[in-house]
């Protein structure tokens, strides 16, 4: 790598393990100075190319910097320092180490030129989620954290195949749009790979099984890196590819409906990551440069609203060790710092004016209209409508007010205040402000999101939904129960695997032994007895005979052995002799 550069990842990822060697304020100082760094890094980086190495003759590119990857290399920074301040109250090291490991990670993935050094962050980032999740050090935390494994398992073999395949057939390992290539083995098996990264359904059920059971402070990280890095790729690679306009769409209407039924408040929050997402993958799907911009917009402004959300429901369950909404009610009076910040969030999420989604959220959904997708735009609509009710309504009614069940709770500690009072102001900044954000996507914007139709058609959206919530207030009361999603197959399919190796292979292994006992009796046995007939009657037979020839021939050797050395010279003599004529006569 060149000296004028440093790659914020790496500086994350090495200076994660300074960390265990620092103590008290020291330590604290280390946990914000290496992302704000990493932060800086990325504001000063200029355009072009960095970190190229030569590699059994092709280019490993550890920095492709472009406006797309500096969009995305932001958020990731930032949110890596918000999230980095919501855990200095946190004294568990492996926990940090993780945190920055996987950040370090996500911008590594971002800043990668191919397709080689995009394997080896995007496993990273696998590794690194999955021990957040572990960290909670609780069975059912653990539980979840092993099938994350094994289902980024299965995403990076897909990923690792569609490489090999890309590279046998056209010599290159350069990461870039891979549309030349659609319908090959190879394309199809990379978009199946960011595809399980993306959450997309129905691959997508490892995200609400494994966000709720990590740390309180690991989930806000895990909220940010994973799904969105997907989208990036995404964009690198599969802009305007038609498969995911209708996938996105179904994806954003698909969360929306688990979000509204689910009672966990933390797994209400990771399916309306699978909804909004899906804006994400829709934009991508529609390739325009208005709907790439809005896949890349909602993208940063999702980060930084979804990781607002999760302090939040952190700091609840920091308090008071809660996560079911049926299991809460009035909060509000003694958290009302808490509930304050978390309406930034749940405003922002629901697109209201002055907030962020209204001005990314909305670029996606014009996009659709523009493009002539009636039905596309239907659903995104439809999903924008029930996303106020379960994340600005349904949510904090619950967990802040509905009926006060005397739960004793305070703020939590100041940090997280803080952290959340950081991602609050930017949700609002981008809101009121949004040429902040729109000055660094990828293409040129002319969208004005703060036209007098736009506003007036939010509003009324809104409005209704919140009518419709509290008339129907009783119908939607949280209920105690979990909600199937497809990762029952997978929980089904593993206890499937275990009945079968304990009945029908054990019975398998039965029939194989007694299979094995028959050709061991039967061929076997029969060959050694052969063998040993074959021993006694010949190789002995001709080993007695060897024996008896050496013996006659030692007994003859005795006879000649007189001890007379006249007699041994005239023996040696005669056989010169002998030896001459025969020289001679042969001659």
């Amino acid at each position: 790598m060149t000296r004028e550069w440093i790659h914020p990842g790496l500086l994350l990822i090495a200076g994660a393990w300074i960390l265990p060697f620092c103590k008290g304020r020291t330590k604290g100082a280390v946990m914000i100075l290496l992302p704000a760094a990493a932060l800086v890094e990325c504001v000063v980086m200029q355009p072009g190319t960095y970190g190229v190495v030569r590699l059994l003759g092709q280019e490993v590119i550890f920095g492709r910097v472009d406006r797309l990857a500096l969009v995305f290399s932001y958020v990731f920074a930032l949110v890596a320092l918000i999230g980095m301040v919501y855990s200095l109250h946190v004294n568990d090291d492996a926990q940090h180490v993780a945190a920055l490991t996987y950040a370090g990670a996500a911008l590594g993935a971002v800043f990668a030129g191919d397709f080689l050094s995009l394997f080896l962050f995007w496993e990273l980032m696998a590794l690194s989620a999955a021990i957040l999740v572990l960290l909670r050090r609780r069975p059912a935390a653990v539980a979840a954290g092993f099938r994350y494994v094994l289902v980024h398992i299965f995403g990076g073999l897909c990923l690792l195949a569609g490489i090999v395949l890309h590279w046998s057939h056209t010599g290159s390992l350069r990461f870039g749009d891979l549309s030349p290539y659609a319908g090959s083995a190879a394309f199809t098996l990379i978009l199946i790979a960011f595809l399980v990264n993306a959450a997309v359904p129905p691959l997508g059920a490892w995200l609400p099984d494994a966000y709720p059971e990590a740390t309180a402070t690991g989930a806000v990280f895990l909220t940010a890196f994973t799904t969105k890095s997907a989208v990036y790729a995404l964009i690198r690679g599969f802009a305007g590819t038609e498969i995911l306009v209708w996938w996105g769409a179904a994806m954003a209407v698909y969360g929306v409906v688990y979000a509204v039924l689910e009672n966990d408040a933390r797994r209400l929050l990771a399916y309306h990551i699978i909804s909004q997402v899906g804006y994400m993958i829709c934009g991508v799907g529609l390739g325009t440069e208005l709907a790439l911009n809005g896949a890349t917009a909602h993208a940063f402004a999702h980060i930084l609203y979804k990781a607002l959300l999760f302090m939040g429901a952190g700091a609840v369950l920091q308090v008071t060790g809660l996560r079911k909404l049926s299991d809460m009610g009035g909060l509000y009076k003694m958290m009302p710092r808490t509930l304050s910040l978390y309406m930034v969030g749940a405003f922002a999420i629901s697109a209201v004016p002055l907030f962020s989604g209204f001005v990314t959220k909305s670029m996606v959904v014009s996009a659709a209209g523009e493009s002539h997708r009636a039905a596309i735009y239907l659903l995104l609509t439809l999903a924008s409508s029930g996303t106020f009710l379960h994340t600005g309504l349904k949510l904090p009614y619950y967990m802040f007010f509905g009926r006060d069940r005397g739960l004793r709770a305070e703020e939590p500690p100041r940090n997280m205040l803080v952290a959340m009072g950081l991602a609050a102001v930017a949700c609002v900044v981008i809101g009121v402000v949004p040429v902040v954000l729109y000055s660094q996507l990828p293409y040129r914007v002319d969208y004005i999101p703060f036209t007098a139709r736009h506003v007036t058609a939010t509003l009324g959206l809104l409005g209704f939904t919140a009518l419709g919530f509290f008339l129907l207030l009783k119908q939607l009361d949280p209920e105690p129960v979990v909600s199937l999603d497809t990762d029952w197959f997978y929980r089904r399919g593993g206890t499937a695997v275990q009945n079968f190796a304990q009945g029908a292979l054990a019975r398998l292994e039965g029939s194989v032994s007694r299979l094995s006992d028959v050709v061991m009796q039967r061929f076997v046995l029969g060959v050694g007895a052969q063998l040993r007939d074959i021993d006694l009657r010949g190789v002995d037979a001709m080993m007695v005979g060897i024996g008896r020839l050496t013996e006659e021939v030692s007994c003859d050797l005795t006879l000649a052995m007189s001890g007379h050395v006249q007699r041994y010279a005239l023996i040696m003599a005669a056989g010169i002799l002998a030896g001459v004529a025969l020289a001679v006569f042969g001659l």
